[in-house]
């Protein structure tokens, strides 16, 4: 039940999603992630070429990622479990959708075979899972010995636990409003999400110690969380509306 509710919200905010990720492709961000992403990988990678490495974008939305990864020569598989945000994602990619395999799929349960994908790649998901522990497991599973995991999220509704993170919270909306900018985190049908992330597990942990922890119990390594990345990554923009809510990526090795 509680999948089907995520799935009927993400279904509703489909379009206006869409919108941000189109809004990314035509700022910075398309070449801060560009030069980050290709660097992790190819540094991981010394060696190969980009069209030898298949990568798994899990959760992947209206697409921002995948097309990115698509544009630098990679072989992508988009998956995302909103049929929706699939049509959206083969928009976006224009005359790269015939290069991009877009699949529906429940990231708690991949159908892929094992050790399928070389990389396997999630942005603002985590947090969105009923069951991450599981999750993780089945991203593991096809992840090839020697594969790299990277995972981009944050704590974005720990201020629904914690009175001093909802304090910083209003500050960013208030600072918002003072540049006189669009709030990412304001709109139709955002208390859905918020009840929503009252019943998900990772909303009132601590992140990333959580999962820097899970993934070393499961045998991961080189498990690196990095703090703050959206001062590389995010617009200015972007850095005022996710003032109090920095995105952190975790980055991890199958063991061979």
């Amino acid at each position: 039940m509680l999948l089907t509710e995520i799935k009927e919200y993400w279904t509703g905010r489909a379009e206006g999603y869409s919108a941000v990720n189109q809004e990314e492709l035509q700022g910075c961000q398309r070449e801060n992630w560009a030069a980050f992403l290709d660097g992790r990988i190819m540094g991981h990678f010394s060696g190969l070429a980009r069209r030898e490495l298949h990568i798994l974008d899990i959760g992947a939305g209206p697409g921002f990622l995948s097309i990115i990864l698509s544009e630098l020569g990679y072989q992508v598989t988009a998956a995302d479990y909103t049929e929706a945000m699939l049509a959206q994602a083969q928009l976006n990619a224009g005359a790269l959708a015939g290069r991009i395999h877009f699949v529906k799929e429940d990231a708690h349960a991949l159908t892929m075979p094992d050790e399928t994908f070389d990389v396997v790649f999630s942005r603002n998901l985590t947090w969105n899972l009923e069951h991450p522990e599981t999750a993780y497991k089945s991203w593991i599973r096809v992840l090839k010995k020697g594969g790299l995991l990277l995972n981009f999220d944050a704590n974005w509704y720990r201020y629904l636990f914690d009175g001093k993170k909802r304090e910083e919270y209003e500050a960013d909306r208030r600072k918002v409003a003072e540049n006189a900018m669009e709030d990412y985190n304001v709109g139709e049908n955002f208390d859905v999400m918020e009840r929503i992330a009252l019943k998900m597990p990772l909303s009132s942990m601590d992140r990333p110690e959580w999962d820097v922890d899970l993934l070393k119990r499961y045998g991961m390594e080189h498990v690196l969380a990095e703090r703050n990345i959206g001062d590389i990554l995010y617009s200015e923009k972007e850095k005022i509306n996710y003032g109090s809510t920095p995105m952190f990526c975790i980055q991890a090795v199958k063991g061979r």
